[in-house]
C-alpha cells in the first residue's frame, strides 16, 4: 500500500514558484497519473519524490514489481514536450522512452523507468578503470542517426509546438534573442551587434553542409540518455528541443566530454558524431569544416531555453536568467573552431 508521504526536492531553487504549491493542481495532477497506472495494470507503493524546478515538475512513483513510474510537467514554454515524445515513439521508437499516457493539452507525461543514466555508467567505468572519452562515441552515432531519420518529420515536429530555429533564418532568431533580452549590460548588447556579421557568415558556412533541418535536442549532456544496455542508449528529456541545423546539437555533449576529458578527445568524438551524415556527396572533411561554426551556433538553442520559467516565477529570476544567458552566449561565440 502506498505510502502519501513525499520527499520534496527543490534543488538549487527554493523560491521558485511552481503548480505544485496548489493543492487543486497536485489532486488533479496526481490523479491523472494514477488513472494512468491503473490502465496500465500498475499499483503504486512506497512513498513519492518530487524534484521541483522552474522547468518542471518531475514525481517519481514507486510501482510493484520494484519498477519505478514517472509523472512529468512541463511548463506552457515546453508544454509540447508531451506530444513530442509521443510522436518520437512512434518515428523512432528504438531510441527514445515510449510513454505510459500523455495529455498533450497539459504538458503531462507518464513516463517508464529509462534504467541506467549514461553519466551514472560514466562514473562507474571511471571508479573501474581509466576515464575513456570513447564511451560517447556510440551514443553520439546513435543520436545522429535518429536525427537523420526525423529529418522527414521536421515540418510536423515544428507543428507540435517545438520551436523553430531554422538555419535560414537563424540570424533572425539571434536578432530576437537579443532585442527581448532586458537584462543585457551596454557593453553586452554592443558585443553582441558587433558579432552580428560574423554570425550571418557561420549561418552561411553552415548551410553550405547540405544538410537539411531536424530536430536538435539542445541540451544532450550525460544526464540526458540513458544506458540501459550494452551498445543501446535512448535519449529522453525534450523541453528545450528546437527544429535547427542538427550539428547545433554538437556544442553541448562536446562541452560535457571536454570537461571530463579534456580538448583531446574532441576530435574523435566530432568524427563519430559525423560519421552518419557521411554519403549524399558529403565528405568527412566537409562535414568537419560545417561543425566549426555550428559549435557556436549551438549557443542559440542555449540561450533560447534559458529564459523558459514557469509562470508566476519571480522577474527577479527572470532577469538574473537572461544576464547569465547573454553572459553565457558570447562565451560559446568565443569558442575556438574544432
Amino acid at each position: 500500500m502506498r505510502s502519501d508521504t513525499a520527499v520534496v526536492d527543490r534543488g538549487k531553487y527554493p523560491d521558485a514558484v511552481t503548480p505544485w504549491e496548489r493543492e487543486d493542481w497536485r489532486a488533479d495532477a496526481l490523479g491523472w497519473a494514477e488513472r494512468g497506472l491503473a490502465a496500465r495494470g500498475l499499483s503504486e507503493t512506497g512513498p513519492r519524490r518530487v524534484r521541483l524546478r522552474p522547468w518542471s515538475v518531475l514525481v517519481r512513483m514507486s510501482v510493484a514489481g520494484g519498477e519505478a513510474v514517472w509523472f512529468k510537467a512541463n511548463p506552457p514554454a515546453s508544454a509540447f514536450e508531451a506530444g513530442l515524445t509521443e510522436a518520437l515513439a512512434r518515428w523512432v521508437p528504438g531510441y527514445v522512452l515510449r510513454p505510459l499516457a500523455v495529455d498533450t493539452d497539459r504538458g503531462w507525461s507518464l513516463l517508464p523507468d529509462g534504467g541506467t543514466l549514461f553519466r551514472d555508467a560514466l562514473d562507474s567505468a571511471a571508479a573501474r578503470t581509466a576515464a575513456d572519452p570513447r564511451a560517447w562515441e556510440e551514443p553520439l552515432r546513435q543520436y545522429a542517426g535518429m536525427q537523420r531519420a526525423l529529418i522527414p518529420y521536421a515540418d510536423e515536429i515544428e507543428r507540435l509546438g517545438v520551436p523553430g530555429a531554422r538555419t535560414a533564418v537563424l540570424p533572425e532568431t539571434f536578432d530576437g534573442i537579443v532585442a527581448g533580452n532586458t537584462a543585457l549590460e551596454p557593453a553586452d548588447r554592443r558585443a553582441l551587434g558587433e558579432l552580428r556579421p560574423r554570425f550571418v557568415e557561420w549561418c552561411e558556412e553552415l548551410a553550405e553542409a547540405g544538410v537539411a533541418d531536424t530536430l536538435d535536442h539542445c541540451d544532450l549532456h550525460d544526464g540526458q540518455l540513458f544506458a540501459p544496455e550494452p551498445g543501446r542508449f535512448t535519449f529522453f528529456d525534450w523541453g528545450d528541443a528546437a527544429v535547427t541545423h542538427p550539428f547545433c546539437s554538437f556544442l553541448v555533449p562536446a562541452l560535457a566530454a571536454r570537461e571530463r576529458f579534456g580538448p583531446e578527445a574532441l576530435p574523435r568524438l566530432r568524427d563519430a558524431y559525423l560519421e552518419p551524415w557521411t554519403g549524399d556527396g558529403r565528405t568527412a572533411a566537409g562535414l568537419r569544416r560545417a561543425l566549426g561554426p555550428a559549435w557556436r551556433l549551438g549557443a542559440i538553442g542555449r540561450a533560447r531555453s534559458w529564459g523558459r520559467l514557469f509562470p508566476g516565477a519571480s522577474g527577479g529570476a527572470r532577469g538574473t536568467g537572461d544576464a547569465q544567458g547573454a553572459r553565457r552566449l558570447l562565451e560559446l561565440f568565443a569558442e575556438p573552431p574544432l
